[in-house]
């Protein structure tokens, strides 16, 4: 995975040198430009900077991506695997409109306006993939997340959630309703490579790197 760390700091190698996505900084490194990856803005950078060293994300790696929003993240997955492709499913319309402007520019973001909770209905559309990424805040995310793993992961893919405890269970506490959310996914057959707590860029969150076996 090429990623460049400065300082405290995240970055991707620009796939499009001079064009920013969300007005994050650019810079140069060994006249190479780098976006800087915005952890307050992307889960998946919160969680590299935290410690996440086992994501398997290739040049040439097909991404799923649930919960698209408007691109932040998925632009940077588009850095890094360059010659992949991502599979960008977003329910908003809004939102939408910005992921289509994304992939205009990108040639590797497929961008999908579907619900990630009917994964059945884009089942023509999409193939199998390396990495299915979750990152939709509601109450039956682990259970949507599953559900498209077992449609959509190569035999020797891995899956990435990001977890917010609030969308969950506004009263009960963040660590039981991560060890919750952890015994859901064991009992499904999934193998927690790594959980990876998101403060201080997100409070309340945590992301869990798994496996399953086929």
């Amino acid at each position: 995975m090429e990623i460049f760390f400065k300082d405290e700091e995240i970055a991707t190698k620009n796939l499009r040198p001079g064009i920013r996505v969300y007005d994050e900084r650019l810079i140069t490194n060994d006249d190479i430009e780098y976006r800087i990856w915005n952890p307050r803005r992307s889960k998946l950078a919160a969680a590299l900077l935290n410690g996440l060293n086992s994501l398997k994300l290739e040049n040439d790696s097909k991404v799923l991506y649930l919960g698209a929003s408007t691109g932040t993240t998925v632009s940077h997955i588009s850095d890094i695997s360059y010659d992949g492709l991502i599979y960008a499913v977003e329910f908003s319309p809004v939102s939408m409109k910005k992921l289509i402007r994304l992939s205009h520019q990108r040639h590797n973001i497929a961008p999908l306006l579907e619900d990630a909770t009917k994964p059945k209905r884009y089942l023509n559309k999409v193939e199998k993939v390396d990495l299915v990424y979750c990152d939709v805040a509601q109450e039956k995310q682990s259970e949507l997340f599953m559900d498209n793993m077992d449609l959509f992961l190569k035999e020797d893919g891995q899956g990435l959630i990001t977890i917010k405890a609030r969308s969950i269970d506004v009263v009960q506490k963040p660590k039981k309703i991560f060890k919750d959310e952890e015994k859901k996914l064991k009992a499904n057959g999934y193998s927690i490579i790594e959980k990876i707590k998101l403060e201080p860029y997100e409070k309340d969150h945590i992301a869990f790197l798994v496996e399953k076996s086929f």
